[in-house]
């Protein structure tokens, strides 16, 4: 039997998140700083319900605190957190020629069993999800996330070096070892890798190079690319090599999606990027930073997906916990 991941872009079913927890990513707010967080999240599902249905997996403790919050229409499921980024800890959806969905299973360990992460309850979290939706779980021997992959589903995949073959995760796994099993398990077939990613993503509390917030497919023939256009940035360098990557494949319309303007924030380098974006039924839910180029990233976004509303939701307190919208969302494929 053949599992394929489909591109973002297919029916979904229902959109997946995670309700902040006082956790690792939260440690460092207090009451303000846990509600401000909170409050982000809830303007990611509250944007997406309009448009399909939005299952929250929320912590014993926080329950009140998610329903205060987040649209009553929003499904709560109740279960043990340590954090809330769905997209790496949740499963990966995929479906066989018959409809049939099931849910792969990675093994979670903290973006490469970090210092500062704790994932005793998040690794358990796509096993969760499978059996609430009732499919199969499809348990994987490869320490990978979400964010760390994308499909055209037409057979391409992205990777990066410093992710699937980085400190922590498989640094023993040569690039055709993590080839076949990222291909047995979403049914790809070609291999797109990208040797780094963005550099505020080697901080302390970064990823270590997930490629959802460098580039990404728009369409089976398009691709976005996040381009850094200040020389001041060292993401500057990034893009340039990402662009050439990119460029180098046959037959795609290659995109590039002007980064915001601002450059810096009170730790460092920023890299607030547009390419974060989540597609939904009927809907882009694309990072807004409140920046000139909000409006040009929008444009763009309507390009791409001309049947789809685009709507811009403030991304600074999620960048802000270190991610973006797509890493705090899951899609869940339609049969």
């Amino acid at each position: 039997m053949t599992w394929t991941m489909p591109p973002e872009w297919a029916p979904h079913t229902a959109s997946w998140m995670a309700w902040p927890t006082v956790g690792p990513s939260s440690y460092d707010l207090d009451a303000a700083g846990l509600a401000a967080m909170r409050a982000a999240w809830a303007s990611v599902a509250n944007a997406i319900v309009p448009f399909e249905p939005v299952h929250l997996v929320v912590d014993p403790a926080d329950v009140d605190s998610a329903k205060k919050l987040c649209d009553p229409g929003i499904t709560v499921h109740v279960a043990p957190l340590d954090d809330s980024w769905i997209r790496d800890m949740g499963p990966t959806f995929v479906v066989d020629g018959q409809g049939r969905r099931a849910a792969v299973n990675w093994i979670f360990n903290g973006w490469g069993a970090q210092s500062w992460s704790e994932w005793d309850d998040d690794a358990n979290i796509a096993t969760f999800i499978a059996n609430e939706v009732g499919v199969e779980v499809l348990d994987s021997a490869m320490v990978n996330e979400g964010g760390g992959i994308h499909v055209d589903g037409r057979g391409t995949v992205f990777l990066t070096d410093t992710v699937q073959r980085g400190e922590g995760r498989n640094p023993d796994w040569s690039r055709e070892q993590v080839e076949a099993e990222i291909h047995r398990m979403i049914g790809t077939t070609r291999a797109v890798w990208l040797p780094r990613g963005l550099t505020r993503d080697y901080d302390d509390f970064g990823t270590r190079g997930h490629v959802d917030i460098v580039a990404c497919f728009a369409g089976p023939d398009t691709i976005l690319y996040h381009d850094q256009r200040s020389t001041e940035h060292p993401d500057h360098e990034v893009s340039a090599e990402v662009a050439g990557i990119m460029g180098a494949l046959p037959g795609i319309d290659v995109i590039p999606v002007a980064a915001p303007t601002v450059l810096t924030d009170d730790r460092g380098w920023v890299d607030y990027s547009y390419i974060n974006h989540y597609v939904v039924n009927g809907a882009v839910i694309l990072c807004s930073f409140d920046d000139p180029n909000d409006e040009a990233a929008k444009e763009t976004l309507a390009h791409c997906y001309p049947d789809r509303e685009i709507v811009l939701v403030d991304a600074r307190g999620i960048f802000d916990r270190g991610g973006g919208i797509h890493c705090i969302t899951q899609q869940e494929p339609a049969g």
